[in-house]
């Protein structure tokens, strides 16, 4: 698989990453999925719902150290911000083709944490903050062992991606 994604859309991830600092951002990849191109139409910023009590909700999983961490390096999209963008997408063509958040002060790659929760059909761009400016930007994907593979990003002119 491969991602399209306009610069612009690029520049929304790393200012609303810069804005959350020194906490994770989260948002939502929406966009169109043809063959084995997922190509982003719009970048919806969620709120990072991360709290003691999301802990409790999750099932047992191996998540390679505490649960007990806050959004200085966790991040949870809420269920109802998920139902909210399907159908919202649904009614404009667009579904969810993946998930962004920023790893404040820690490289662009994919933690213990971030592989227990994510889920395979989705692109995954994590952004680097490092002391409140946004640096590297990758984009992940679950190859079919359930391991995060680097995932192609194609970034495209702000002005040829539109809906």
């Amino acid at each position: 698989m491969v991602i399209k994604v306009a610069a612009n859309h690029l520049q929304s991830i790393r200012t609303h990453a810069e804005s959350t600092y020194p906490n994770e951002c989260c948002g939502l990849l929406m966009g169109e999925i043809a063959g084995d191109i997922k190509t982003l139409v719009e970048v919806w910023p969620t709120e990072n719902a991360w709290n003691p009590e999301v802990v409790e909700t999750l099932p047992e999983m191996e998540f390679g150290d505490r649960l007990d961490r806050s959004k200085r390096d966790r991040f949870f999209i809420a269920p109802s911000a998920m139902l909210k963008a399907m159908k919202q997408g649904r009614d404009r063509n667009l579904t969810i083709i993946g998930i962004y958040h920023s790893h404040p002060d820690h490289p662009a790659i994919p933690s213990k944490c971030d592989r227990a929760l994510a889920w395979p059909q989705y692109s995954y761009i994590i952004v680097s903050v490092r002391q409140g400016k946004a640096q590297d930007l990758n984009n992940w994907s679950l190859d079919g062992d359930g391991d995060f593979q680097s995932e192609e990003i194609i970034t495209l002119p702000s002005t040829q991606v539109k809906k």
